[in-house]
Order: C-alpha cells, then structure tokens, then sequence
C-alpha cells in the first residue's frame, strides 16, 4: 500500500511539472520595450589597431552601431549566441 502512495505522489508531481512546461510555451513573446529604453545584450568588440575589447551589455536598439576606437570602427567577436 506505501508503494501505490508514492507512486500516485511521483505521478502526480511529473503531471505537474509536465503541464507546467507545457503552458511556458504557450506563453507569447512579450513586447519589444519603446524606443529609447535600453535593452540587454551580450557583445564583444575589440579594435582592430591595438587589441582593445569592450563587452557591451546593454544598447538603445537591438542592433547598435559599434564603438569607434583608434579613430576605426571595432570589430565585432562575440555575439550573445556565442556566450552561451
């Protein structure tokens, strides 16, 4: 009898969590946030003259131009696909 317990508490935890998962991806895609507003990324640049890297973590658009240093625009290494 403690068996069948468990057994109901175990397949009534993995129904939970299953149908929780489950409604995560129903959940729609939130909003772009208004123009102007920071948004987080995760980028690498470093200047092509003298080695210089710079994270940048936060932007005011989604594709920001990249910082000029040495009077050249840097180049981009990492982007945030590449942290992960």
């Amino acid at each position: 009898m403690f068996r069948i317990l468990i057994a109901l508490a175990v397949a009534l935890v993995l129904l939970r969590v299953g149908v929780a998962v489950i409604r995560s991806f129903a959940a729609p895609v939130p909003k772009p946030p208004p123009e102007g507003e920071l948004r987080k990324l995760k980028r690498l640049y470093r200047c092509g003259s003298c080695g210089l890297e710079i994270r940048t973590v936060q932007a005011g658009s989604d594709d920001p131009e990249p910082p000029r240093h040495c009077m050249d625009d840097m180049d981009l290494v990492k982007t945030e696909a590449d942290f992960l």
